[in-house]
């Protein structure tokens, strides 16, 4: 059985629908309004192997703050309520991605607690239309409504386009690993019984 959910958020700043499945093949239909936002939940999706129909509306005459943090609050949901029990699973997952000149570091738990560390030195305010200061608001939105403890650590790198696409990549790649099943976990990977 495929792990998937949906997820609406409709509010005076944003309007968002999003479908995800967890064991897809990496296939992506992402409209956010911001071009660099869609293109790393593109490259999410496809590195991931997840599934994602994502619309989004929002106030980007405002700016894009609202649409790229509200966008992952409910993708953090979609992962919370697609991965269910989460029995039988490995729970943790890490990644080190290159991209180029750049290294970056991904490993995280699917604990059922939130928590982000994140460690990317990004030195322009801008990538496109997108601003870089709302990676480390995306992350944490999706951590935190997901409830996984999540590390972004850039190990190496300057150009700014590159350090936030392997950090998208690295995240798409260690979610991918914690949510494999391992046959030998029966019940969940914990001492205390749940997750």
């Amino acid at each position: 059985m495929q792990r998937k959910s949906a997820v609406s958020r409709c509010t005076n700043e944003t309007d968002i629908r999003l479908e995800i499945n967890l064991d897809g093949t990496g296939k992506a239909n992402v409209s956010t309004g911001v071009g660099f936002f869609d293109h790393m939940l593109n490259s999410f999706a496809r590195h991931g192997l997840f599934d994602i129909d994502l619309s989004v509306k929002g106030d980007l005459e405002v700016d894009s703050h609202h649409t790229i943090e509200d966008t992952g609050i409910v993708l953090g949901q979609a992962i919370k309520e697609a991965a269910g029990d989460k029995k039988g699973i490995k729970r943790f997952g890490e990644c080190i991605l290159p991209m180029d000149e750049t290294l970056v570091l991904c490993a995280l738990d699917l604990s059922g607690r939130p928590y982000l560390m994140y460690n990317l030195s990004l030195t322009v305010p801008k990538v496109g239309e997108f601003d870089t200061e709302m990676v480390h608001e995306f992350f944490y939105a999706v951590s935190y409504a997901s409830g996984m403890n999540l590390h972004l650590k850039q190990l190496d790198g300057v150009n700014n386009h590159h350090i936030i696409e392997a950090a998208f990549k690295s995240f798409a790649k260690a979610l991918d690993r914690a949510l494999e099943y391992d046959n030998r976990i029966v019940d969940v990977l914990s001492t205390k019984g749940s997750l």
